[in-house]
């Protein structure tokens, strides 16, 4: 399944410190994670975006600037299908920036989207209103209780000021189980531990974290 991760600080940092080692874990990974992937980073308090359709490690990332704020996210296509630069992550609107991994099997809901990782975006939007903390609660809970089988269900969902990560999965927590590194100046999301030298700690499953700038 695809891998995600989210990078904040209080100073600019050099993405490529952060992108080299993570794409070289989504290589390592023992699931294919190169079905292309995507960037979206906070630049003078603008959003910008970046995707391509070539594996994260054969990249150079030349075109994610200095940033202070950062959410990537390396796609393994579900049964290796759709893979179209538009179906790379992130997703994102005027005011969320949207990563998800996981497999859902038997999903009755209607919504609009590509894939299902848009359509759950834009079903998480429907209840979201000025508080996005309680739309994630209750879309994940409506999506929960309307699939045959979760496999596993994780979102990291981004506003400049916030960052909301729900973390669900029934099987394999080695490979599903996201972790997370904080500081006084530096928070990290990920799903892969690349920098040993970090004191990673795991986001329990079945919860909703919030993280406030």
């Amino acid at each position: 399944m695809c891998r995600l991760l989210l990078v904040k600080s209080k100073e600019k940092f050099n993405p490529a410190d952060y992108l080299k080692p993570f794409a070289q874990s989504c290589k390592e990974s023992r699931e294919f994670q190169g079905h292309g992937w995507g960037a979206s980073f906070l630049v003078e308090n603008n959003w910008q975006h970046y995707k391509n359709i070539n594996p994260i490690w054969e990249d150079d990332f030349s075109k994610v600037p200095p940033a202070k704020y950062l959410m990537i996210h390396a796609r393994s296509a579900f049964k290796d299908q759709g893979i179209v630069i538009e179906n790379n992550m992130p997703f994102y609107d005027d005011r969320y920036i949207f990563i998800f991994n996981g497999e859902l099997q038997g999903v009755k809901i209607k919504e609009e989207g590509r894939i299902g990782a848009e359509k759950i975006f834009n079903f998480i939007k429907r209840f979201s209103g000025s508080s996005m903390s309680k739309g994630l609660e209750k879309g994940v809970e409506i999506i929960k209780k309307r699939t045959s089988y979760l496999r596993a269900m994780n979102i990291i969902i981004a506003e400049k000021n916030a960052a909301y990560i729900s973390s669900n999965f029934s099987e394999d927590s080695d490979y599903f189980t996201l972790n997370k590194y904080q500081s006084d100046d530096l928070t990290i999301v990920s799903s892969e531990k690349f920098d040993s030298g970090l004191n990673w700690l795991p986001i329990k499953n079945n919860t909703l974290e919030v993280l406030k700038w």
